[in-house]
């Protein structure tokens, strides 16, 4: 029988370097898809376990932030498209709210919530575009689409945007 290989000692400092660096940014961006902080949590834990397996196999082609988005990314959509998530009654009244840290500015939440709005292939897109300052070009291999396909996924949403915040910020 043979007994269980320990974790390289590189492999497991590397990891955490990792984590440190990341866990932020890939809980904003899975808490924008999910609309849900335990689910968002549940993904990012997911989503690292998901990348210490594969970190053997990953040749460096792309950033480790790209890499880890994906990963990310294809981990929330599978959390979607399961039959639990479907069965879950995620509304929460607002007795059962926490109390916020500090107040946002109303055009703060309107913007979000307006992002919320559009739909999954134009809300990834401004995702990673805005709140994770990344390339169109790191955005297509992310989400395994051209780059001509993001620049149009980005137009279209910035016209939805521009259309739903009338009066916000656009005095149109």
């Amino acid at each position: 029988m043979q007994g269980i290989k320990a974790p390289d000692p590189a492999t497991e400092q590397e990891f955490i370097e990792l984590v440190d660096t990341y866990q932020t940014s890939l809980l904003r961006m899975c808490y924008l898809n999910l609309h849900d902080l335990g689910l968002a949590e549940d993904a990012v834990q997911e989503t690292f376990m998901k990348a210490y397996k594969a970190m053997p196999a990953f040749r460096g082609k792309s950033n480790v932030k790209t890499w880890l988005m994906k990963i990310a990314i294809n981990t929330c959509r599978d959390m979607q498209r399961g039959t639990w998530l479907k069965h879950i009654d995620r509304r929460v009244s607002l007795d059962q709210l926490p109390e916020a840290s500090s107040s946002f500015p109303e055009d703060t939440i309107v913007l979000n919530m307006e992002i919320a709005k559009l739909p999954v292939k134009l809300r990834e897109v401004v995702l990673l575009y805005y709140y994770q300052d990344m390339r169109t070009e790191d955005i297509a291999e992310v989400l395994s689409i051209a780059v001509s396909s993001v620049s149009g996924r980005l137009k279209r949403a910035r016209e939805k945007l521009r259309h739903g915040l009338k009066g916000v910020y656009f005095d149109e």
